[in-house]
């Protein structure tokens, strides 16, 4: 059997060959600094930007919408295959395939190929959602279905979009990134019944304590927004508090349509969803 090798991705290299600037730190730049580099160049200002931002978004709207149920899984792209956090997300990913989730991924190396490789293990759809950095990037040999993007922000709102929940295996300031958006996203209502689970107590239990003893606290956060994660280190409860999470979304919205062919008034009606954790 032939080795597995990593996916070469010339779309997101441009920038590391060329030595430019990636789309991202073009967007962020000061119009100071732009004018200093590139003056007057129209292609280079922000209203020719958004057209790309567009873009990108029709792109990966296009590619995911008929992705079906699917989970996101976050965690170091500097884990090693022999590592047990990799074979605990290889583990916990296939779990969820086997339940019929499509696994998504950043694409790359780590926990990503770890998660991507579960997915293949239950022979589900598995996806990467790969970002162009200043350095040469690759697909991991497991991604079925990747996707490019240069801009942080429209990969973001993949990895939610088409989630029914996150899973977040121990990683650096990009998976912090991820958690905080998704609890942001959660505390203010803006997704709701959507579990974050942080796999792996002892490396989360220093930041859940200072959460717990400098934010609640000072009140700068609600003692229900505690509930927001769960913590496990075990894959098969991953994958049981998901597909229980889901199976009474599916249930929710069955009633909801059930109601509607009673009501139509019903199907406008959006009452307040407590969150996922209440009650328990």
């Amino acid at each position: 059997m032939a080795e597995a090798r990593e996916q070469e991705n010339p779309t997101l290299n441009r920038a590391a060959r060329t030595g430019a600037v990636t789309q991202d730190e073009a967007l962020l730049e000061s119009p100071a600094q732009r004018a200093a580099t590139r003056p007057g160049d129209f292609i280079h200002t922000d209203p020719w930007r958004v057209f790309r931002i567009m873009g990108e978004f029709v792109e990966g709207f296009d590619a995911l919408a008929n992705l079906g149920p699917a989970v996101t899984i976050f965690g170091s792209a500097r884990v090693k295959e022999e590592h047990e956090q990799y074979a605990l997300a290889r583990e916990t990913a296939r779990l969820l395939g086997e339940a019929s989730f499509t696994i998504i991924t950043g694409g790359g190396p780590g926990i990503m190929e770890a998660a991507n490789a579960g997915a293949r293990d239950a022979g589900v759809m598995s996806v990467g959602c790969n970002i162009e950095l200043p350095f040469e990037q690759h697909v991991n040999p497991y991604v079925d279905v990747a996707i490019n993007f240069r801009y942080f922000f429209v990969r973001k709102t993949m990895f939610v979009k088409y989630a029914e929940a996150f899973v977040i295996f121990p990683g650096g300031f990009g998976t912090l990134d991820e958690l905080f958006e998704a609890l942001t996203l959660i505390q203010t209502d803006k997704v709701r019944d959507f579990p974050v689970i942080l796999f792996g107590t002892s490396y989360w239990q220093g930041l859940l304590d200072w959460i717990e003893g400098t934010l609640l606290a000072e009140g700068k956060i609600s003692p229900e927004d505690l509930k927001l994660m769960i913590v496990t280190d075990s894959p098969e409860e991953v994958a049981r508090v998901i597909i229980d999470c889901h199976r009474r979304n599916c249930m929710a919205a069955e009633a909801k349509s059930v109601a509607a062919k009673v009501d139509p008034r019903a199907a406008q009606s959006s009452p307040a969803r407590p969150h996922k954790h209440d009650g328990e």
